[in-house]
């Protein structure tokens, strides 16, 4: 009891809210803490949600069987799903299983392209123009399910059209 601190609102201070700009987004936080997988559900409800397309970018390509699942139930549906991942890797091991996963998934009509002027370090995705996520979540499991991750999700059209021309 005597080294308990006092509460103290001055050391608890909230930042003004202040809206600045047009867009419509959030900023999302998930971590091995939480047993919810946030962002991959963000993900998922993206790609199922999806009408048009599905454009993914991501320097490693290790996706769990639900994400598997909502690709391939994408493209059955007529969505074009379209993978980027980089033409060389910055882990051998993992590239290997990069280029497994998209083999398989081109297989069943994933459209798969290879950046081919160094190595690909983008994470995002976007669905029709309606949403994209941009931010430090790999389409792998230890992203989804081990690792610290922050991605924002847009709602702007005008952002996503040039998050799609990029």
């Amino acid at each position: 009891e005597e080294d308990s601190l006092d509460y103290e609102d001055r050391y608890f201070v909230f930042p003004e809210e202040k809206e600045v700009g047009e867009t419509s987004m959030q900023v999302v936080a998930d971590g091995p803490e939480s047993s919810q997988q946030i962002i991959k559900g963000g993900f998922l409800k993206m790609i199922l949600g999806a009408e048009k397309r599905v454009w993914i970018q991501t320097p490693y390509l290790i996706p769990d069987d639900s994400m598997l699942d909502a690709l391939l139930i994408a493209v059955r549906s007529g969505v074009d799903v379209r993978i980027m991942i980089p033409c060389k890797p910055d882990h051998p091991f993992i590239y290997r299983a990069t280029q497994y996963y998209a083999n398989q998934l081109q297989k069943q009509g994933v459209k798969i392209y290879i950046y081919d002027n160094g190595f690909l370090h983008a994470k995002t995705i976007l669905t029709d123009n309606e949403i994209s996520s941009v931010g430090t979540t790999n389409q792998d499991i230890r992203s989804y399910d081990l690792n610290f991750e922050v991605n924002a999700f847009c709602y702007d059209p005008k952002v996503n059209q040039k998050v799609a021309e990029i």
